[in-house]
């Protein structure tokens, strides 16, 4: 821990503006493959120093919720109807709204 009055000058918690995963995260991650390329791009931005480790711990964690409802919603969509077929549906990470 930095003492009072000193900058912590180990760490940085800002994202360089040549950070790969910062257009996708603006762009938004709706689907798996937005959320591949994200998570692709945040460990070549963490191994390359361009965001640090507890920004890149942050979306991890966020991601991890993001699958977990996807994963929910996968698993308890349509259980009450018996005429739905057993084909797995499109799985959508996120809607905007419009």
């Amino acid at each position: 821990m930095a003492e009072e009055g000193k900058e912590n000058t180990n760490r940085t918690t800002e994202v360089s503006p040549g950070a790969r995963s910062t257009p996708i995260a603006e762009g938004g991650v709706h689907t798996g493959e937005d959320f591949a390329r994200l998570m692709s791009a945040l460990m070549s931005d963490v191994i390359e120093g361009r965001i640090a480790p507890e920004i890149a711990n942050a979306t991890c964690n966020a991601g991890g919720k993001l699958l977990k409802v996807v994963e929910m919603q996968y698993k308890y969509a349509g259980q009450g109807d018996t005429a739905q077929p057993l084909a797995a549906p499109t799985l959508v990470l996120a809607r905007e709204k419009v």
